[in-house]
């Protein structure tokens, strides 16, 4: 599947210049029904909407996938819904299939139906129930945008061609799968003995056309407890904390300090108030000072959308050094090896971008104890142009020697995966000139994200949407929203869109 990093720099770049030359000009036929949707659905759309985000469809380890109430609604509502619209509905277990129409050719439209774990105390409402108040013009919830928002346009899509009697040759299928966000081992297993689509397009990323996706990866560092205290009798650092999830830029970390002087604090307020995007509040009970950072979540995939307390707490405490205990060695790790950028420039050497994907992002994103140990997960996504071994070694590298340096026995895991790239899915022409003839930017040509999509398990996938270009994506964050007008505007894009893949 994969080609010599080069190759597949060169054949993204070729990719670009050359698709949108032959796009077709949108047909009267998809323009005027994805009016028709516009004109009748926004309404029915919004409360399908509503109604699935209802469901807390987040993964419950405690709960298998069967018996969770949650997901087993959720699906009982597409069953219902399917039906109630006129298509026929395919209970796989973790996948569902929701299709329209006849025909041995077929066009998917892959989403998922479950969400990323929800902080509910950092919404104006509860984030499983659709609010359209607290900010006008925009739809409020866990998995508006990422992946429940998608699901019901794409159903009101189908609606609206179905309405019109448009004639396709070719059946559509909307795959719903449960557990993107967690596990993408039963998805794997399904289409071993699922025929896919022959084309197929994802709608949980970005558009115009999203045709590479960084790699994920991942580092743990795990360290012993310490019990050298400072012989000084100085400040102590106890306790250093912070992170939700490990796809979510952390928004929220925090410090304890054992023995802190009134001078310590004023140090570590005053370097705080020089970073951007940041708020701290200090708290004291006796000489034990709490530090409290406040950043902004974001989705992993895109740190530059985010303010990482994680990493900003470090450097606000970077004030004096700080000896004997777990939480002072995971200071000095974290503002030695990853600092407050987002490129990894301090991890050794592994640092580095390509022309296509993009840069190399490292993100500290969790940071907890567990039992007596201190554990970090640093999310990586890695463009093409070195190999996993190579950066394996880059890190393991440039670990040892902070490892050296400090003189602690910190354990280290990591993993490394592959970067993905598209080249060849035919239907990327009548995507880009859908995109364009309904936003008016012109040559709009293929992208690549930092994310990763299913897409990569799929025939002839590509991303579409529901992101626009440039624009902050909300889904894993603790502000997830669409707006009204992004998701019509989906609605006519995507009704379009099934109409030229279909005919």
């Amino acid at each position: 599947m994969f080609k010599k990093p080069v190759l597949l720099a060169l054949s993204g770049l070729l990719l670009q210049s050359a698709v949108s030359v032959h796009a077709a000009p949108v047909s009267l036929q998809a323009q005027e029904t994805a009016r028709y949707a516009l004109a009748t659905y926004p309404e029915p759309l919004i409360a399908s909407l509503a109604k699935m985000i209802s469901y807390n469809t987040v993964a419950d380890p405690a709960v298998p996938f069967a018996d969770n109430p949650q997901h087993t609604g959720f699906k009982r509502y597409l069953a219902q819904e399917a039906q109630r619209l006129g298509f026929d509905f395919h209970d796989h277990g973790h996948v569902v299939v929701i299709g329209m129409g006849q025909g041995s050719e077929r066009v998917g439209v892959i989403t998922h139906g479950d969400v990323q774990p929800v902080n509910p105390a950092k919404w104006a409402r509860s984030p499983f129930e659709l609010d359209r108040t607290s900010e006008p013009g925009k739809l409020l919830g866990r998995g508006t945008e990422d992946d429940k928002g998608p699901i019901a346009t794409a159903l009101y899509a189908m609606k609206a061609i179905q309405d019109r009697q448009v004639p396709l040759s070719k059946r559509i299928e909307l795959y719903v799968y449960m557990a993107e966000e967690s596990d993408w081992e039963p998805l794997k297993q399904f289409l071993k003995t699922h025929t896919p689509p022959q084309v197929n397009i994802t709608i949980d990323a970005e558009y115009p056309v999203v045709t590479a996706e960084k790699g994920y990866g991942s580092i743990k560092l795990t360290l012993p407890p310490r019990t050298a205290l400072p012989a000084s009798g100085g400040p102590v650092l106890q306790r250093l904390t912070g992170g939700f999830f490990g796809s979510q830029i952390p928004e929220d970390a925090q410090a304890v300090i054992d023995r802190a002087p009134a001078a310590l604090e004023a140090a570590i307020r005053a370097r705080a108030q020089q970073q951007k995007g940041m708020r701290y509040s200090y708290a004291r009970d006796g000489d034990t000072l709490t530090v409290m950072a406040l950043g902004v979540s974001a989705h992993s995939s895109k740190p530059e959308d985010g303010v990482n307390a994680i990493s900003m707490l470090a450097d606000a405490l970077a004030v004096q050094p700080w000896q004997g205990t777990q939480a002072a060695d995971m200071l000095s790790f974290l503002n030695e090896l990853v600092g407050t950028g987002i490129y990894g420039e301090r991890f050794g050497q592994i640092a580095y971008r390509d022309g296509f994907m993009g840069p190399m992002t490292v993100a500290p994103t969790v940071l907890k104890q567990n039992g007596s140990a201190l554990e970090l997960n640093i999310n990586l996504r890695r463009p093409q142009g070195k190999t996993a071994a190579v950066l394996q070694q880059q890190v393991t590298a440039a670990f040892d020697g902070w490892k050296a340096r400090r003189q602690v026995p910190a354990a280290l895991q990591v993993q490394i995966g592959e970067p993905w790239l598209q080249t060849a899915a035919p239907q990327i022409p009548t995507l880009l000139s859908v995109f364009q003839h309904y936003t008016g930017m012109a040559h709009p040509q293929p992208v690549a994200i930092g994310g990763g999509t299913n897409s990569r398990l799929f025939p002839n996938a590509v991303s579409f949407g529901p992101a626009m270009p440039h624009t902050v994506y909300t889904g894993h964050s603790e502000h997830e929203f669409i707006t009204e007008k992004q998701l019509l505007l989906n609605l006519q894009m995507y009704t379009a869109v099934l109409i030229e893949l279909a005919q």
